[in-house]
């Protein structure tokens, strides 16, 4: 019997209770991999190896991990990692302007993206378009510092993208969207055998979205594209290689937002609807990925891969900026304050930019895992090297005449600046070249058949050359990173688990002196228990975390030096998580959790109150036994009241704060099956219409979207 027949029939065996009888066999592990998530309306998986590459469930995993599975993806039409990130317990979406977005979780900035294990933090340290989540399984999230895997990051989260890969049988499906504010969207999915056995085989998905939005003016068309060839090259070695393409368009982009009060601390009132964008303002983002990856099962439990991913970013943006704040009174909210004091804005001004950026990077990652036998026990080993570089490169534009022009009240949310003609040929503004290089390795000790016990780590070197905007951005780091965890098996069912991580990021700000500020350091530390019922499909964990940022720069503008200068700060988040997912009964799937945290700095100030201190998340579906073609689902994103001090006072002599409440939001679905292979279904998110701004990590800030329907007819083969 082939490797792959003993995983099938091991993972088969796994998922079903000693009461039932046993299904058939389906192909949902695979060799590459590891378990499928699509094809199944389980809420929960049996294993991941985004933490420590060792496949483990979540409850051997001595940190917390939330798995968005192809199911909760298609049941409430999480077509968008926005979208589905926000369902995610922990995590919070900050829609910084329309078209770009910062990730937080346990109070500090995600900024590491991979895709099936590998990848590079955020050049900026914010995602820049959307991503369409048609071409992906599932996604994983690792709450903390995954230091072994994610050297150079935050102490917040990292986010795994595991991509669709080929069945060895013919098997195809499609949707039709429509709904709220002329949103269309289709998409396309087949995979098809190339040889008889399918030993090679190969798969192609395309998704295509054209919407306009609440936003007046605001619309978004994004074409999405991705293939991959998987071949058995011997009955334990797999080879796969893919293209990904994603073309991601706006029109009537806001870069920054709206400016939110008046200069006494007034709140400026406005429309849901308001954009003060003209419809020429965009964001032209076109990403592509080439990629391949090579796997072998030596026997005896040892596996070894070798992943490359070539990512190729390119932007090409028009962009429309105001900055200021308008005179409460004034005609038309102008005021120009005190002509000697060219910095004293009393009033909205006009900044118009234009962008074009080239981001190239490659990603190489080999690693070997297996068991060692020693003391009459088999102990878990991985061993692995990566290297990431990356060259960015930006150019600008700018017609100065057309910047600092007042605009009135009266007229600013018209969108009615004309295009501008920015002087043509762009200047380069930005070159960096950045390399990280990583050994990591990782050993997982079987002391005894209750207790686990990791101890590992990684060493990485990280340079960087290059200036931006005329400042250097040069650093040579080296660093050691250690992880330590450990699992005691309270029951067959519930387990203890703590771990520690730490993980750094060189920075290339510079203090008044003009020192680039030493690197980001942070750790995670977290304990809690963890359960598992039925076989693994329902999960249950509550933790006790402890996350610290330290250096993090923070910058403010001299006047004397005519420049921003900035200082290292320390920041520190403690809390609670509470998670569940699986299948609760017959019919019955969910996911859910409650994050409760202290964000705190030096001199045990409150950081960072954009972030809100309280995130609650629930998804549930149920197909009742007696009607199983029907499926009715609900999911509620829960937030409590975050805040933001620009600086100023109000005439009163308080600090100037805008506050945004807590509140939620509740979306409902409904899907029913007319056939085996054809569905209609609907999802109306934000049911209750709540209105409420989408961030505050500024001054400057919109409102999210209200009630919107989707409707869906999907077909399969």
């Amino acid at each position: 019997m082939s490797v792959i027949s003993v995983l099938l029939a091991s993972a088969a065996a796994a998922v079903v209770p000693a009461e039932t009888t046993p299904e058939p066999q389906r192909d949902d592990d695979i060799v590459v991999t590891g378990q499928r998530s699509e094809g199944s309306n389980n809420y929960g998986v049996q294993t991941q190896r985004t933490a420590t590459r060792i496949q483990m469930s979540q409850r051997e995993t001595p940190q917390s991990i939330s798995v968005v599975t192809r199911a909760q993806i298609e049941d409430f039409q999480l077509n968008d990692v926005n979208a589905l990130l926000n369902t995610v317990p922990g995590v919070s979406v900050l829609t910084s302007d329309t078209d770009r977005i910062y990730y937080s979780a346990r109070g500090f900035d995600i900024q590491t993206f991979q895709i099936d294990g590998i990848g590079l933090p955020f050049s900026f340290g914010i995602q820049t378009g959307s991503i369409d989540t048609a071409v992906y399984d599932r996604i994983e999230v690792v709450r903390g510092a995954p230091g072994l895997l994610s050297p150079t990051g935050n102490p917040s989260a990292v986010v795994n993208f595991i991509r669709k890969r080929p069945y060895r049988d013919l098997k195809a499906s499609g949707s039709v969207q429509y709904g709220s504010y002329d949103s269309l969207r289709l998409d396309a999915d087949v995979s098809v055998p190339l040889t008889q056995d399918g030993s090679v085989r190969a798969r192609a998905v395309g998704a295509f979205l054209d919407t306009d939005s609440h936003l007046d003016r605001y619309g978004l068309r994004r074409w999405t594209g991705y293939s991959i060839v998987e071949a058995d090259l011997g009955p334990n070695t797999v080879f796969s290689a893919g293209y990904g393409h994603q073309d991601h368009g706006s029109r009537g982009a806001m870069w920054g937002a709206i400016p939110l009060y008046y200069t006494d601390g007034t709140r400026l009132e406005f429309d849901r609807t308001s954009n003060y964008a003209p419809e020429w303002s965009s964001w032209g983002v076109v990403e592509r990925q080439i990629f391949g990856d090579l796997t072998h099962e030596f026997g005896n439990g040892w596996t070894g891969k070798l992943s490359v991913l070539r990512r190729a970013n390119s932007e090409d943006d028009q962009l429309f900026y105001v900055y200021g704040n308008p005179v409460r009174g004034a005609p038309g909210g102008i005021d120009f304050g005190d002509p000697d004091k060219p910095d004293d804005t009393k009033a909205i001004f006009s900044y118009p930019g234009a962008f074009r950026g080239q981001t190239r990077n490659l990603t190489i990652d080999a690693y070997l895992s297996g068991k060692l036998a020693v003391g009459g026990r088999d102990h878990d080993v991985v061993l692995g090297l990566q290297r990431g570089a990356e060259r960015y490169r930006q150019y600008s534009s700018y017609d100065y005449s057309q910047v600092g022009i007042p605009l009135s009240l009266d007229t600013f949310f018209d969108g009615a600046f004309p295009r501008v003609n920015f002087p043509t040929p762009y200047t380069l503004s930005l070159d960096t070249h950045s390399v990280r290089e990583t050994v990591y390795g990782l050993v997982r000790v079987n002391l005894a058949d209750q207790l686990k016990i990791m101890l590992g780590g990684n060493y990485t070197h990280a340079t960087s050359e290059g200036v931006s905007y005329n400042t250097p951005q040069a650093y040579d780091r080296s660093r050691f990173s250690p992880f330590v965890g450990a699992t005691f098996d309270l029951s067959s069912n519930l387990s203890l688990y703590g771990s520690y991580a730490k993980i750094f990021r060189p920075q290339v700000e510079v203090s008044a002196t003009n020192e680039i500020l030493p690197p980001i350091v942070g750790d995670n530390l977290e304990a809690g228990i963890k359960g598992e019922w039925f076989g693994g499909r329902l999960y249950a964990s509550a933790a006790l975390f402890q996350a610290r940022q330290n250096n993090t720069a923070f910058g403010q503008f001299d006047p004397a030096l005519g420049r921003t200068v900035f200082v290292p700060v320390d920041a520190k988040s403690q809390g609670v998580e509470l998670e569940f997912g699986g299948e609760l009964a017959p019919g019955l799937q969910a996911t859910g959790g409650f994050t409760t945290m202290r964000i705190r700095g030096q001199n045990d100030q409150p950081e960072r109150t954009f972030v809100p201190r309280n995130l609650g998340r629930l998804k549930i579906t149920y197909s009742p036994p007696a009607l199983p073609r029907l499926k009715l689902g609900t999911s509620v994103q829960y937030q409590s009241d975050f805040y933001f001090e620009p600086g100023g006072l109000t005439p009163a002599g308080d600090p100037i704060r805008l506050e945004q409440g807590d509140y939620a939001l509740v979306d409902l679905m409904g899907r029913y099956e007319l056939n085996e292979k054809l569905s209609v279904s609907v999802n109306i998110r934000n049911v209750t219409n709540h209105r409420h701004l989408s961030a505050l990590t500024f001054d400057q800030s919109f409102y999210g979207p209200p009630r919107t329907v989707l409707g869906t007819l999907s077909v399969r083969y």
